[in-house]
């Protein structure tokens, strides 16, 4: 018998930017360097099918790194700032709580027990604040009971839902104030998009061997049969497209064809210009050796035109000296 939920599986956890710049900044300012982690409580309100994750503030919290089992959480500091931020905005209420993770704790049900004062049901969102790779650094969790099948007892245990970033017209004006100092103009929109896709590729990457990885555990004994988790991988393949479908290797042969027709007339287009500019340069070269070559054959005459004046010039002065000196010889 698969395992039950009390939560709908089609919830989604909305987490907006303000809520993970706050949990680095408390990271950043309590816990940087080490390993321990933080906690802090989330406020927002419940949508339906969405939990909206708006704000969030921290909360002194300890534990024994020796000994999970022991912590401390300062739950009169969490009542008195619920209460002064109703005071700001009613619309915000307590929903859950979030820790720097980057994985859940074995104490985690004891402390989303603790959260239940407060709300019937809250969320945990595990915020990475120290992310490897280029995911959504968010992991959302609601606590549910969970049956076997065995028949024994049920047990408590957590279950993944859906989390996105999500930002309002004002956020998203904030995150990219924040962050035009860290983006590189130089980059092109281009590289930036490639960027980007190969991170996402590198993310399924990773989900695809954590699936294989499991798969594995259980087929050699190491991990029982979760026929909750195989149900929903089931599902996974069954929305793969049949890629053995002639009209789908038409279609991708086809559209494989025109990029690379385009790819290659692209490249014969650019030899052409290169050729062209190549030839443009010569001519210009040329032109300028000509230019040079003909204001010094100029100059050349020119001189040489000043010196034979210079020469006529003499040879006149001294016949004319030498007739007067004849001249007052004879007289």
């Amino acid at each position: 018998m698969p395992a039950t939920t009390t939560v709908q599986p089609s919830i989604t956890a909305h987490v907006h930017p303000l809520v993970l710049l706050s949990a680095t900044d408390h990271y950043n300012r309590v816990a940087k360097d080490t390993k321990k982690r933080v906690v802090g409580v989330l406020l927002g309100q419940h949508k339906g099918k969405t939990v909206n994750v708006s704000n969030s503030f921290a909360v002194p919290f300890e534990e024994d790194p020796k000994d999970p089992s022991v912590w401390f959480l300062d739950h009169n500091y969490v009542e008195a700032m619920n209460d002064m931020f109703k005071k700001v905005n009613a619309k915000e209420k307590l929903i859950g709580w979030y820790h720097s993770g980057p994985k859940l704790r074995s104490s985690d049900l004891e402390i989303n027990e603790l959260f239940k004062r407060y709300t019937p049901n809250p969320v945990l969102v595990i915020i990475d604040v120290k992310p490897n790779d280029a995911e959504i650094p968010t992991d959302a969790y609601f606590a549910i009971e969970e049956i076997k099948d065995d028949g024994t007892t049920t047990t408590k245990t957590f279950m993944h839902v859906p989390s996105e970033i999500v930002a309002e017209e004002a956020e998203e004006i904030g995150v990219e104030h924040l962050l035009r100092d860290i983006k590189d103009n130089a980059v092109g929109t281009l590289s930036t998009r490639i960027t980007s896709q190969l991170g996402s590729l590198g993310g399924l990457q990773g989900r695809l061997e954590e699936i294989r990885d499991y798969l594995q555990k259980v087929v050699n004994g190491n991990l029982p049969v979760n026929h909750q988790i195989i149900y929903n991988l089931q599902d996974v393949f069954n929305l793969l497209p049949n890629l053995e479908n002639n009209d789908m290797v038409n279609s991708f042969s086809t559209k494989t064809n025109d990029q690379l027709l385009l790819i290659y007339l692209s490249s014969m287009i650019r030899a052409v210009i290169a050729l062209h500019n190549l030839i443009d340069n010569k001519i210009d070269n040329l032109k300028s050796e000509n230019a040079l070559e003909g204001t010094d054959s100029s100059a050349t005459a020119q001189i040489e035109k000043d010196v034979k004046d210079l020469d006529v010039d003499g040879k006149d002065g001294e016949k004319v000296h030498n007739e007067k000196n004849d001249d007052m010889q004879i007289d």
